[in-house]
């Protein structure tokens, strides 16, 4: 599997362009605010034919190039129902007091939402979990809902065709912490839930790629994090 990931934007907020291989088709996942550039380069590196965005979240700095790069190449940009509203309004995401900060340094909030737009809740459920699946550019993606960041934030686990487990946890779990619960819409609660009965479960040696930030694994995390116990304490964590 080709995984080109890297942050973008005054956020350094992680978007990752996923593939079966060069040559083929792709997913864009989480491409906000800078990300044109760099994953029209992927692309063109790689030879490859955008299929779908996949959003884990609405917050703007994972979303901000969402409809320019959908549109653009005539895709459709999937997110949770719950965070749909905020492709086109991302303020109501961070609060006015944030969302006056981000303006301020010259970053636009006008947003519109994308021409195509999915929602994961469409998709049947797998299992009693009420994951779904998304299959696309020949991937098989399980979208895990995982309240807490945001009331529609989501996990993508997939298992590459070599045998690792993926899991993409937007701003729910990060090397050394996990997202904030503080802004409109967060639920430290259910942030604690969320951690504890989707991502605890996990294989040691599945990969975390996360919306900040470095790479890791479920296993790191259960020893050296101290927002993810077993416990699935939210409690704390990032600014992010």
């Amino acid at each position: 599997m080709l995984v080109v990931g890297f942050p973008a934007g005054a956020f350094h907020a992680n978007c990752y362009v996923l593939a079966l291989g060069s040559g083929g088709e792709c997913v864009i996942v989480d491409p906000g605010e800078g990300a044109l550039a760099p994953v029209t380069e992927a692309i063109g590196q790689h030879r490859l034919t955008p299929a779908a965005v996949l959003a884990t979240h609405g917050h703007v700095d994972h979303i901000h190039s969402a409809a320019e790069l959908a549109d653009g190449h005539g895709i459709p940009v999937w997110i949770k129902r719950e965070d749909r509203p905020l492709l086109s309004d991302p303020a109501k995401g961070i609060g006015p007091e944030l969302a006056s900060a981000v303006s301020g340094s010259g970053l636009p909030l006008d947003l519109r939402e994308p021409a195509e737009v999915g929602e994961f809740d469409d998709l049947g459920p797998l299992d009693d979990t009420g994951d779904v699946e998304l299959a696309v550019a020949g991937l098989r993606i399980r979208v895990c809902h995982t309240p807490g960041h945001t009331p529609g934030s989501v996990v993508f686990r997939l298992r590459t065709a070599e045998g690792a487990s993926l899991a993409f946890t937007g701003d729910t779990l990060f090397a050394g912490s996990v997202g904030r619960s503080d802004l409109p819409g967060g639920d430290v609660r259910e942030l604690a839930r969320s951690l504890r009965t989707t991502l605890w479960p996990l294989a040691d040696d599945t990969v975390v790629l996360p919306g900040h930030g470095a790479s890791t694994t479920i296993g790191t995390e259960k020893v050296s994090n101290p927002y993810f116990g077993a416990g699935g304490a939210g409690n704390g964590g990032s600014n992010e």
